[in-house]
C-alpha cells in the first residue's frame, strides 16, 4: 500500500482501514515516507497489536514496512 505523499494521520488511518478488511496473519507492506509517517505509524499499528516483520529504507526518503495482522 503505498502511502508516499499522506500526511500524518491520514497515513495511519488508511492502513488501519485496509488492515481492518485483512483476516489473521496475512501480511501488507506499506511504503512511507521519512519523518513522521516512519516515527509515527509503525509505532500505532504496534500498539493496535500488529507485528512489524520488516522496516527498511528503500530510497533517500522512503521506507518498506511489512506488517503481519494479529489482532
Amino acid at each position: 500500500m503505498d502511502l508516499r505523499g499522506v500526511a500524518c494521520p491520514m497515513n495511519y488511518v488508511r492502513a488501519k482501514l485496509r488492515m481492518e478488511e485483512m483476516e489473521p496473519n496475512q501480511t501488507i507492506m506499506l511504503y512511507l515516507d521519512e519523518g513522521a509517517p516512519i516515527e509515527n505509524v509503525p509505532v500505532s499499528l504496534r500498539n493496535d497489536g500488529q507485528e512489524i516483520l520488516k522496516l527498511e529504507k528503500t530510497a533517500a526518503e522512503h521506507y518498506e514496512v511489512l506488517v503481519r495482522k494479529l489482532a
